[in-house]
């Protein structure tokens, strides 16, 4: 009689394991190679990927295993290797940035709190909520983005914040909204770009009597154009005009570790202020990403870098920074 040639059911099933693994080496082949385009382009259409780097090259190592753990072959151990070395890469690029651990404010120098928290331009429910937070969080400083909802509340935090621009000081628009409990001089509102306006606000504040540049910063998302590059090269520009120590904060719709990002913190000269939590998606917890950051000039020594526990009905999380500004006393 003739022999079969129906395919054994084990062999059936090796076949199907192996199918499975080579689909999956395709996607994360895929995936790999989106991400790698970092080192050779920064196009615009795949900038929000740049900042999902870290998360990328770990779902892409796990996937890795899962395809070896199928099928083992040299093919899947080098994505492996490959995932593993673009993911340590990641780490390392946001490790350039950390302000040294060595450093330790002097004795003499003064300590400023700022906050910084999108809260979300249609988060009516949540304004009065926010701006009990903003008063109880002892910030000496505050930005606020897309600030309107709190427009009823602007003379309640007042009381404690008796200076600010935006909402009526500086410029009409409730966009972008600064609180200071000092002085503030020299204000200036500037809109980056055509696409949004006066989402860049920046003021000298005195802190122990030394004059910081506080500035406030909204950046248009990455996967528009090349307005995020232009508008970091802009604020860049205004803020070499300036001069003098700097703190910055806001959204910048970006990791630090994006190609534009760390070109901007490169040209200013600055760090971060601690190692950056997670700010969005709220959903995705501690495995979402830091779009949202406070960077400082390296005079400054950050203290604390926090997340604010609550969203308060966001799609971001807020930071507040502590840090100590050195005076000539």
């Amino acid at each position: 009689s003739r022999p079969s040639s129906r395919v054994p059911p084990h062999g059936s099933a090796v076949l199907a394991r192996d199918r499975i693994s080579s689909a999956l080496g395709v996607l994360i082949s895929l995936g790999l190679v989106v991400i790698s385009l970092r080192y050779v382009t920064d196009f615009w259409l795949l900038a929000f990927f740049f900042s999902l780097q870290p998360q990328l090259a770990v779902l892409a190592a796990l996937g890795s295993l899962l395809s070896l753990a199928l099928h083992r072959s040299h093919f899947g151990y080098g994505l492996l290797a490959v995932s593993l070395l673009l993911g340590a890469h990641a780490f390392w690029m946001k490790r350039e940035f950390l302000p040294s651990p060595d450093e330790m404010p002097q004795a003499q120098a003064a300590h400023v709190r700022l906050l910084s928290f999108n809260m979300l331009g249609d988060n009516d429910a949540n304004a009065g909520r926010i701006a009990e937070m903003v008063k109880a969080s002892g910030a000496d400083v505050a930005y606020l983005f897309e600030a309107g909802p709190l427009a009823p509340y602007l003379s309640d935090l007042s009381a404690i914040y008796p200076y600010r621009i935006g909402c009526g000081v500086a410029v009409e628009t409730c966009d972008l909204l600064m609180l200071s409990k000092h002085p503030m001089a020299n204000p200036q509102f500037v809109s980056l770009s055509d696409l949004r306006q006066n989402r860049f606000a920046v003021a000298t504040i005195l802190v122990g009597g030394e004059p910081v540049e506080f500035a406030a910063i909204h950046v248009t998302k990455p996967y528009f154009d090349d307005y995020h590059t232009m508008e970091l090269r802009r604020a860049s520009r205004i803020l070499k005009e300036r001069g003098g120590t700097l703190v910055i904060g806001g959204d910048f719709n970006s990791d630090t570790i994006a190609p534009d990002m760390q070109r901007f913190l490169r040209r200013g000269n600055l760090q971060t202020a601690g190692v950056e939590p997670a700010t969005w998606p709220v959903e995705a917890g501690i495995f979402g990403i830091p779009i949202d950051h406070i960077y400082t000039s390296k005079t400054i020594v950050p203290t604390a870098l926090e997340r604010i526990a609550d969203n308060y009905g966001s799609n971001h999380y807020g930071l507040i920074a502590d840090l100590a500004v050195s005076t000539a006393r």
